[in-house]
């Protein structure tokens, strides 16, 4: 927080784009309110709290039942002021729209795949619809990727469904994180014919790694994010390494 603030002390809104917690109890969404209310001169009036596959973990519970899954989504909506877990906001005539997993973890789906209901399809597509303007960005948040078949993890079981709702909108920037991937200049896909971006992780980076057991190795010491300007119509992507404070890349979108 501070590192960001010291880019730009007066930013226009933090996305924390899900797994804000890594279990949706009480007392962890406790810790991150109030680390945000600590910190609060450091950071922007407005705080966008997307919700991931995390806040449908408790590791006392192997699966979750009905109940427990709408009682974990309770918990995330009031730690982030919403009605549903999919939601949107007009900041300074830009759309921000966050879609949202409605079940995690459960009898009828896994842990880290998102389930987007019919409903919140029709809510995306009406959205993206609102006082759209050819060639202006539209910003949309997904803690689970969309799935292109270059990860083992099934981001969301509408992946098709998103895509194809998507492909009409080219001025759409779409970001999401959920892979723990690494933030490099790779991490920007152009011409989807959107744009979609991987935000990278501040809690832990999975590394390739031909030594390890399992092709890869966790790095806590990674502590990265993306930082976006926007101009009009144009959209600079810069990938920050947030330790070392130290930019990535910087990548230019335009429609």
């Amino acid at each position: 927080m501070k590192d960001l603030h010291t880019i730009n002390p007066n930013m226009d809104a933090l996305v924390l784009n899900g797994d804000v917690v890594d279990q949706g109890l009480d007392e962890q969404y406790d810790s991150v309110q109030k680390t945000l209310n600590k910190n609060k001169d450091l950071l922007p009036q407005t705080i966008i709290k997307n919700i991931g596959n995390h806040e449908f973990f408790d590791y006392n519970i192997e699966k979750n039942s009905k109940d427990q899954v709408q009682n974990f989504i309770n918990k995330y909506l009031e730690f982030s002021g919403e009605e549903k877990v999919y939601h949107d906001k007009w900041i300074k005539g830009y759309h921000f729209i966050s879609l949202g997993s409605e079940d995690g973890n459960s009898q009828t789906i896994n842990s880290v795949t998102a389930f987007i209901s019919d409903e919140q399809l029709e809510w995306f597509k009406e959205k993206l619809a609102e006082n759209y303007q050819k060639g202006k960005p539209i910003f949309v948040f997904l803690h689970q990727h969309l799935d292109y078949g270059d990860n083992p993890w099934v981001g969301s079981k509408q992946s098709e469904e998103i895509k194809n709702i998507l492909e009409q909108y080219p001025e759409v920037i779409m970001f999401s994180s959920h892979t723990h991937r690494d933030l490099n200049e790779s991490s920007v896909v152009l011409n989807k014919p959107f744009t979609i971006v991987n935000t990278g992780s501040v809690h832990y980076t999975i590394i390739p790694d031909s030594n390890e057991e399992k092709g890869y190795k966790r790095e806590s010491d990674y502590i990265k994010g993306v930082y976006i300007e926007v101009n009009d119509n144009n959209v600079t992507i810069k990938g920050r390494n947030i330790k070392d404070k130290e930019w990535i890349f910087s990548t230019e979108v335009s429609n």
